[in-house]
């Protein structure tokens, strides 16, 4: 790879591939939810059991993009890539033939998880940002995660159909041969990136990664984005999981559940255009103060609203526009704060914090609802867990932002 930026033809060709490895990724992580019914029925493990198995699956796909972001970062995003599709297409693909909650943390919880790790947000918004001259990589990262949702909004109905009139194992099997497609699309992510030039004021020059991941965790700045980020996981993997069984305690049909998931999706794609574009122009740190402050808003409305379909589409739609909006300027902030060239390792060390509030959304869900009969105090913590997610990202040491110069930016 040269060590110069990308023309215009081989930068859309880098943000064009992450995008779409995103969205087959996170469509199979962010569907497996619509299984815990059949899953249940299937195998009589129960509600709780099972949460506990995806939950452990939110932890695991945290977990493993620090580790594959390291590995990137040396050697490089294809091999991570296409070691990641044959994990994810193999822990799907094993899951129909399990019955024993062990086994489901084995495929869903360990496999699959860690599978869809090795081709998600850090490895491929830090392969691209390694890539890309700075006026670009906000809005890829935006134009990146919109891919994520695309892929929620396109899969989550078609899943749905699949499990309604083929069954549960044939939309699986579907889901794990599907993600095959990464492999080929890791293509133009080859080779390793251009050598980076340590900036930010946490960045340390010429150092080992493990010397600038102890300086990032002395970073008050650093923690404040992890303390925010593991809200945001609380709140999508206790969706992602349980809005099918909030659908059902509200008498609505199967099909509910689905069309909402897909909304979020569909609406996420202009909340991460848009959070890429902003980002651009003002500071991070008070877009995801607002993102994080109106989820407890939509949430609170949610509550008081009659439980019919138009309010989950009314209310997915709300919360979709920020579901994952917020990995753009969280991505950015970590590239001010730290420069790019750990960039994949320090962010998705963000995104293990992000996991460890999902491995909670998941499984305490099952348990609430296995205690109380519905999700009412998951509500409750979810407005809770916002509003501290809005004030703890206001203390971020974050540069004023300066427009790129027009001609500079023509040049790019």
């Amino acid at each position: 790879m040269p060590t110069s930026a990308p023309n215009a033809r081989a930068a859309w060709a880098l943000i064009l591939a992450a995008s779409a490895i995103l969205m087959i990724t996170m469509a199979a992580r962010l569907t497996t939810g619509l299984f815990l019914s059949p899953l249940n029925t299937a195998t009589g493990l129960g509600v709780a059991s099972i949460s506990f198995a995806m939950a452990v699956g939110q932890f695991m796909w945290g977990a493993s993009q620090p580790v594959f972001g390291a590995v990137a970062d040396k050697y490089g995003s294809a091999r991570v890539i296409v070691l990641g599709a044959v994990l994810l297409a193999g822990g799907l693909a094993a899951t129909p033939f399990v019955s024993t909650q062990w086994g489901l943390l084995v495929t869903l919880g360990i496999v699959s998880a860690s599978g869809a790790g090795a081709g998600s947000f850090s490895i491929l918004i830090g392969a691209t940002a390694q890539r890309l001259p700075p006026d670009r990589r906000a809005f890829a990262s935006g134009f990146i995660n919109a891919g994520g949702s695309f892929g929620q909004f396109v899969f989550a109905p078609l899943v749905q159909v699949l499990i309604g009139g083929r069954g549960w194992i044939t939309a699986m099997l579907a889901l794990a041969a599907t993600t095959l497609l990464t492999i080929p699309l890791a293509w133009p992510l080859r080779g390793r990136p251009p050598p980076q030039t340590a900036i930010g004021h946490g960045a340390v020059p010429d150092v080992t990664l493990g010397r600038q991941v102890r300086a990032a965790l002395r970073d008050r700045s650093y923690l404040c984005l992890h303390a925010g980020f593991f809200t945001c996981g609380f709140h999508i993997a206790f969706l992602v999981t349980h809005l099918p069984g909030e659908v059902a305690l509200c008498g609505l049909p199967a099909g509910v559940s689905a069309t909402a998931l897909g909304l979020i999706g569909l609406f996420n794609i202009a909340g991460s255009l848009t959070a890429g574009a902003l980002a651009q122009r003002y500071r991070m740190k008070w877009l995801l103060a607002l993102m994080y402050g109106s989820r407890a808003v939509i949430i609170a409305a949610y509550l008081l609203a009659p439980k019919s379909a138009w309010t989950f589409y009314v209310f997915a739609a709300a919360l979709g526009f920020t579901w994952l909006a917020t990995v753009p300027p969280t991505a950015g902030l970590v590239g001010k704060l730290f420069g790019m060239r750990y960039l994949a390792t320090l962010f998705g060390l963000t995104l293990l914090s992000h996991q460890v509030g999902g491995f909670f959304g998941a499984w305490l869900g099952g348990l609430a609802f296995v205690r109380f009969g519905d999700y009412t105090w998951m509500w409750y913590a979810d407005i809770a867990l916002a509003v501290l997610a809005a004030l703890v990202n206001l203390p971020i040491r974050e540069a004023k932002v300066v427009p790129a110069p027009r001609a500079a930016a023509a040049e790019a």
